[in-house]
């Protein structure tokens, strides 16, 4: 699986270079006010790309910080003891095992390809 996943990399890889080596004639690209910009074809490609990345994250920032909020607001207020009071909570109180609930586990999220 593992030479599968290189293999397809490797073909990948060598239709983008294949597109590049094919499109090296320069493009022209309009703008307003009669401005414009000549690169070859596979740089306008590369630019239209990358602006296409950057609006999308700058499209998904509040919901990342929406969602990062909602985590910050849902954990648990547990208060803080110094050591002193720590150690009086241990000589007058029972030892007891904490208990573990399925609320306190982070949430796992798997990505792949």
């Amino acid at each position: 699986m593992k030479y599968l996943l290189w293999l397809l990399k490797a073909a990948i890889f060598f239709t983008l270079f294949a597109f590049a080596l094919n499109n090296q004639h320069d493009a022209t690209v309009y703008f307003f006010f009669g401005t414009h910009w000549r690169a070859p074809l596979v740089l306008v490609v590369l630019a239209a790309f990358a602006g296409g990345l950057v609006v999308g994250a700058l499209g998904m920032l509040p919901g990342w910080w929406k969602h990062r909020a909602a985590a910050a607001a849902q954990q648990p207020a547990t208060p803080q003891q110094t050591p002193a009071t720590a150690g009086a909570a241990v000589a007058t109180a029972p030892a007891a095992a904490p208990s573990i609930s399925a609320t306190d586990l982070p949430a796992v999220r798997q990505h792949g390809l």
